[in-house]
């Protein structure tokens, strides 16, 4: 399945993580390509109907969120998780992303 960004400004982003985090980023969103929507736990996890998250565990543990979209995986949106429960201003803004994609 082939992995886009919806915008280079994410992709760029993701590189100014540190190198542990961007070795793993780069390395999860590669099993996303390759195993699609079958990919799970610990790696993915469903947040809502149509927004999935890469978890990057690590001294900097960072969250990428993606959705699938015509036969494509989507990143949308990543940030570096601080605190135990994933902040509801993160999801708004992944989804209104995908809502820019339909």
């Amino acid at each position: 399945m082939e992995v886009i960004f919806f915008s280079p400004t994410i992709k760029n982003s993701l590189h100014s993580l540190e190198k542990h985090a961007r070795s793993k980023s780069s390395q999860y969103i590669d099993l996303l390509g390759r195993f699609g929507n079958k990919l799970g736990m610990p790696y993915s996890k469903k947040i809502t109907r149509n927004l999935f998250e890469l978890r990057i565990r690590g001294q900097q543990e960072v969250r990428i969120f993606y959705c699938f979209h015509q036969d494509k995986a989507v990143i949308v949106h990543f940030f570096i998780k601080k605190s135990q429960k994933t902040p509801r201003k993160e999801i708004q803004t992944a989804l209104g992303r995908i809502a820019l994609l339909t």
